[in-house]
């Protein structure tokens, strides 16, 4: 058949291209005009082949055709016009002349949504069912006889991208194809239209329109529970609600759509929590100081503005000419001017009139516009010489909260068994709330709209604050976690002030490259990666290090631009509690920090399980590691980086420095009471030196204090929770029942709370429990090897599914380089052990997991590299 196409677009080309294929001969297209030099797809395509291709701008005036544009259609002599999407009207001359007449792709179910934005409206009336239709054109509007129409269902997520991409663009091709191909068999029926039904849904003229505009929205906030003052709207399935977080519309599916901010008919911007409230009606009245301000600002003003003579208090900002550009620039000239007042963007699009704009300056400086601060309902304990003050609630989007069902349990201090306080004990309701908060602070909040170096500035700001209150956090870390408190100072805290400092430091460096590709010849190319952040992490710290691991793996992912939700372990949620008043403080935007204490069973599951988390960093054992992984991969492929269990190997050679090699071997498995991922968990010392370490250790065993972590003398606390020292006294018991010899310790001290003593055991064989199994405990394992035995002992050392950390002590630097270079483990000590830096990547092999944390590596388990490629 000879065909004329009529129409536009991606979907025309298409159509045009597969009635090709199938043997017709298109003898002209007709498409819309170029558009900014740039030619429709459907056209471009018929050119390349040859075929006739017109572009009028119109076809008719004064209602009647234009007579050279039908002249020059007839002359084609078309059998069939087929429209597969065209926004022009064609005149009944042209649709009637070819022998078979005109056909019409209509994005719906005939003789439903009649008229423009048929598929918007499919959705806008919540139809359970989609489709298309093909008919016969006449002179009404999308009344033809029916010829096909094909169908599908509208799935509750469905946009009208979705539903076109899904459904509407490839299924109507193909049924413009069998259309034309039935028409050529001569068996194309024609199926008047049912009038019942029909629906035509108008373009709303803009004079008949109320015109406000929503900006910062979100849909479907999974979480939400709106309270708030109900706002009727004509025509909505149900009124929308005034809410303190914004508008919340509801659509015919009863799900939400969150509008942070409104703009009225007269160009004013209100925050949608105000719809209500409109305009402040109280003008203050301004001091003489505040007066000269005003003026000075005034004068700010005719500067940007510079085509306006006059600046009066109506001058509006953007109606005088100001952009983007100039918004920052009168941001930075009120920090000038005001004593480091610092004004959000946004401060300037919610008060655009110079008037509103002075009463807004000078509510802030005054301090009259900060909403409520957060009410935090402090537990307070007397310790340490120091009034401690300790949040106890789930933090979620800036706000200290109860648990759903106000689901609580007991933290415990470790030193003596007794109850610290309450904590609230997060829910799986909770989780979502939280994952909700986190999401639209990263696609919505301000923490997406800052620079990468005002994210630093807030980073560095938030360790400021830690340093300032570094005792109270080791307080606090020796309270619930049985921490030493001058180790608790150094490293607990001292390490976490330090993390943030350096990755706040990255912020404004994480760039992307550029890479020289083949060029597509005659043009050129052009291929770069941007590094951008993931979105939603879901952390889950330990209890060993509980400020330090959430440091470790959240200054990271928040230097990276994400935002988190964090799961410290249950038994130590005290100092990520004070830490999340700090980030407060530190004026992080809500919903980029949330904190849940909580079992990992419940908020570590639903967060590994969740579909808008897209990464988990994770801390803790093997196994759990495993499940997380699983879930992770079942759940939406989420990015994993894990660092679980170790049995790390510690090898002492007869050549090393003995004194040294006692302290720091000490060091590697009594180290903050051996609750260490990295502690040694075997030491092999060399035949000749073995019983002359083992006779020294047990020295400096003995003279270890025992005692309260707050007291400066003490040198070993309490074992974390009461659990685990059960673990470790079954642990020695089956060290001693396997027939390894115990030299000290193996035992409770007999005195209250969770205290264990430091063991040495001896004659440990490789088949034995204890030789394999990670006690994280104080508890120090000693195998022997034969002297000069390095491949043998190296063999021994590496017998483990386990590869975090290793070392060596030996003063024969060929020997130190061979051994580290055959170590199977993430980090290897050379004469030393224990010594991570913030700056040194950490992060283990085989079981011991994979991913980094510190260093550089770090930014990379919470960033996506996106490649752009140009062609010019």
């Amino acid at each position: 058949m000879k065909i004329a196409v009529i129409g536009q677009s991606l979907f025309g080309q298409e159509v045009y291209c597969h009635l090709r294929k199938e043997g017709h001969e298109v003898v002209g297209v007709f498409t819309v005009p170029d558009k900014d030099g740039k030619a429709d797809p459907l056209g471009l395509e018929a050119e390349k082949d040859g075929v006739p291709v017109f572009k009028f701008p119109r076809w008719r005036t004064k209602g009647q055709a234009l007579p050279d544009v039908v002249a020059k259609y007839q002359a084609l002599g078309a059998e069939l016009n087929v429209l597969p999407f065209c926004s022009q009207f064609i005149p009944m001359e042209i649709i009637n002349a070819p022998c078979h007449g005109s056909i019409i792709y209509h994005p719906s179910l005939l003789p439903r949504h009649r008229g423009a934005s048929a598929i918007n409206w499919t959705l806008i009336h919540g139809d359970k069912k989609g489709g298309f239709s093909i008919f016969w054109a006449d002179d009404g509007l999308d009344t033809g006889d029916l010829l096909l129409q094909k169908e599908c269902e509208v799935l509750p997520d469905d946009t009208v991208s979705s539903l076109y991409n899904r459904f509407l663009f490839p299924e109507g091709v193909k049924g413009m194809v069998q259309a034309v191909r039935l028409i050529a068999e001569g068996r194309a029926p024609r199926l008047p239209q049912p009038e019942e039904g029909a629906t035509y849904e108008g373009i709303q003229k803009k004079e008949t329109a109320k015109k406000l505009t929503f900006f910062n929205s979100t849909l479907n906030t999974v979480g939400l529970v709106p309270e708030g003052e109900a706002l009727p709207i004509p025509g909505a399935h149900r009124p929308g609600l005034v809410t303190k977080d914004g508008l919340v519309l509801f659509g015919n599916d009863d799900r939400m759509l969150l509008v942070k901010n409104i703009q009225l008919e007269d160009g004013k911007m209100i925050l949608a929590s105000h719809f209500f409230k409109g305009a402040d009606s109280s003008v203050l009245e301004l001091t003489e100081a505040e007066l000269v301000t005003a003026e000075a600002v005034r004068s700010a003003w005719k500067r940007i503005l510079p085509n306006i003579l006059e600046v009066e208090d109506s001058t509006d900002f953007f109606k005088s000419g100001a952009a983007s550009v100039d918004v920052v620039r009168l941001v930075e000239e009120v920090k000038e001017l005001c004593d480091g007042l610092e004004l959000e963007n946004e401060d300037v699009y919610m008060a655009t009139t110079f008037r509103d704009f002075i009463q807004l300056l000078v509510r802030k400086l005054r301090g009259d516009d900060k909403e409520s601060e957060c009410v935090i309902d402090y537990v307070e304990k007397e310790a340490n010489r120091l009034t401690i003050k300790m949040p106890h609630q789930l933090f979620i989007g800036g706000a200290f909260v109860d648990a759903e069902g106000d689901k609580t349990y007991e933290t415990i201090n470790p030193t003596d068994g007794s109850a610290i306080c309450q904590v609230s004990l997060a829910q799986v309701s909770d989780v979502d709330k939280a994952v909700a908060a986190a999401k639209d602070a990263f696609e919505n909040g301000l923490w997406g709209k800052i620079s990468a170096r005002d994210r630093g500035r807030l980073l560095y700001r938030l360790a400021d604050l830690m340093e300032q209150h570094q005792e109270e956090l080791a307080t606090i870390e020796a309270l619930d976690a049985g921490a030493v408190y001058t180790l608790a100072l150094k490293t607990h805290v001292g390490m976490s002030i330090q993390t943030f400092r350096y990755f706040a430091g990255w912020c404004d460096k994480i760039q992307g490259s550029t890479i020289p590709i083949n060029h597509a010849r005659p043009n050129r190319n052009l291929s770069l990666t941007r590094k951008e952040p993931i979105g939603v992490c879901g952390i889950v710290i330990p209890w060993n290090y509980p400020l330090m691991m959430l440091s470790w793996k959240t200054a990271a992912c928040l230097a990276a631009g994400n935002t988190v939700v964090i799961k410290p372990a249950q038994v130590t949620p005290l100092t990520a509690l004070k830490f999340a008043e700090l980030t407060l403080k530190a004026g992080i935007p809500k919903g980029v920090i949330n904190i849940l204490p909580g079992s990992g069973s419940l908020v570590g599951q639903r967060l590994s399980d969740h579909p808008d988390v897209r990464k988990i960093g994770f801390t803790g054992s093997t196994e759990v590691g495993k499940h997380i992984m699983k879930s992770c991969a079942l759940s939406n492929v989420k990015k994993v980086s894990l660092e679980l269990g170790g049995k790390s190997p510690l090898i002492i050679f007869a050549d090393c420095d003995l004194s040294k090699a006692v302290q720091m071997g000490m060091s590697s498995v009594f180290f903050n009471k051996g609750e260490n991922c990295i502690a040694a968990g075997r030491l092999f010392v060399e035949d000749s030196i073995h019983d002359q370490f083992v006779q020294k250790v047990v020295e400096e065993v003995r003279k270890m204090k025992i005692g309260n972590p707050l007291d400066r003398d003490t040198t070993h606390g309490p074992q974390n929770h009461q659990a685990h020292l059960r673990k470790l006294i079954e642990y020695c018991q089956r060290g001693v029942k396997e027939g390894a010899t115990l030299v000290c310790g193996g035992n409770q001290v007999p005195r209250p709370g969770f205290f264990f003593e430091p063991t040495v055991f001896t004659d440990v064989e490789d088949h034995m429990f204890i030789a394999k199994e990670e006690s994280f405990g104080p508890i120090m394992i000693i195998s022997r090897f034969a002297n000069g035995d390095v491949d043998t002992v190296l063999s021994r050392a590496n017998a483990t599914e386990f590869g975090l950390a290793s070392g060596v002590f030996t003063k024969d630097i060929n020997k130190a380089l061979y051994v580290s270079d055959k170590l199977q483990a993430g980090t290897v000590f050379v004469n030393t052990y224990n010594k991570t830096d913030v700056a040194a990547p950490f992060g283990g092999f085989k079981q011991s997991g994979f991913g980094k944390d510190l260093g550089e590596a770090a930014l990379n388990e919470y960033l996506r590299v996106k490649t752009v490629t140009f062609e010019y």
